[in-house]
């Protein structure tokens, strides 16, 4: 008899995307997620392969929910200055209520790259270069609004920029107090001439 699927893939996905994200995806066992999914072993098999594969499947439903659709809306503010401010607000609010200190995904999946495959590299490096784009058209953008120097390359301060947001997310892990936080986001708002 043909094994038939009983539990909806997306919200197991979900569920495995949240195991993966408490514990990280070298300690987390199939045992945590047959237990944090809801389903058993076999069904964890026969749906996603492995439990790699079920782990690239959660970082690419993570990265679509969380990175692309926060930047997608952000991206509509007019004002450069304003679009980094919420941007920013928007991550230190999101840590101070993160009770359990989980962080980002992306970004504590970047701090275990030497221990992931490529397709995993490829999808962190892909979210962080989309990152450096929407940073730097967020510069050019002042620029042309006259709110940053047009001595200022671009790309370069892009960089500065995701940094700042890697920094923020790492240190919000129980390092910093919400004030340091920020600090971090006044230091990226002076690009702008603003804090």
């Amino acid at each position: 008899m043909p094994w038939e699927k009983s539990f909806d893939i997306d919200d197991a996905t979900d569920r495995a995307m949240r195991v993966f994200w408490a514990k990280g995806y070298e300690a987390t066992s199939l045992s945590d997620l047959v237990e944090g999914m809801g389903i058993n072993k076999g069904s964890l098999y026969n749906a996603f392969g492995s439990k790699r594969a079920l782990f690239d499947r959660a970082i690419l439903k993570y990265d679509r929910e969380n990175r692309q659709a926060a930047l997608e809306d952000i991206i509509k503010i007019d004002d450069p200055t304003q679009a980094v401010r919420t941007l920013f607000d928007g991550l230190i609010a999101e840590s101070i209520a993160d009770m359990d200190r989980k962080g980002c995904l992306l970004v504590n999946t970047a701090l275990d790259l030497p221990n992931h495959e490529g397709d995993i590299k490829e999808v962190v490096t892909s979210a962080f270069g989309d990152f450096e784009k929407f940073f730097a058209k967020l510069v050019r953008r002042g620029q042309e609004l006259g709110q940053v120097s047009k001595d200022i390359n671009p790309e370069a301060k892009a960089k500065a920029l995701l940094t700042l947001v890697v920094g923020l997310r790492v240190l919000a892990r129980g390092a910093f107090e919400p004030s340091d936080l920020y600090a971090i986001r006044d230091e990226a708002l002076s690009v702008f001439g603003k804090s």
